[in-house]
């Protein structure tokens, strides 16, 4: 499982026009699932997230996470961050779980998130979004359950 995460002032996710899901102050999550992905992923994910330590304390430094602030997520699948272009200029996107394995560990690290006492807003699994991040920082961190960076 990977995910870019960033620290944002507010995020949306509009789907046709329609804003699906929005937040203020908090975190952008992009999330995708591999092929290789299980339970496990999603939870070490889900702890990774709320717990990485990427907001300001009262010294300046990034000591505190979205637990501690009271921030918000914005969780939105994105499978392109599977995309494989090590050979040519056409990503492969083999890596990449499908449905129904990858939206039911996309809904687990959402609800491992909410059972932290967070909220969380989504994105519209398998739909083509418009997603508006107004980055803080800025701040953006790659996450890999795998470990591969």
């Amino acid at each position: 499982m990977r995910a870019v995460v960033q620290r944002v002032v507010r995020a949306a996710v509009r789907v046709n026009e329609r804003v699906v899901g929005a937040i203020d102050a908090g975190l952008a999550a992009l999330v995708s699932l591999g092929v290789d992905d299980d339970e496990s992923d999603a939870h070490a994910m889900s702890e990774k997230i709320a717990g990485l330590r990427i907001f300001n304390d009262e010294d300046g430094k990034m000591n505190r996470s979205v637990e501690e602030t009271r921030g918000a997520i914005l969780l939105v699948s994105q499978f392109t961050l599977h995309g494989d272009v090590r050979r040519g200029r056409r990503p492969s996107f083999v890596g990449a779980a499908k449905e129904p394995a990858a939206r039911i560990l996309y809904e687990m690290v959402g609800s491992d998130l909410e059972k932290r006492g967070l909220r969380v807003a989504y994105g519209e699994f398998g739909a083509s979004m418009e997603v508006e991040i107004l980055n803080s920082g800025p701040v953006t961190i790659l996450l890999d359950s795998k470990r591969v960076f």
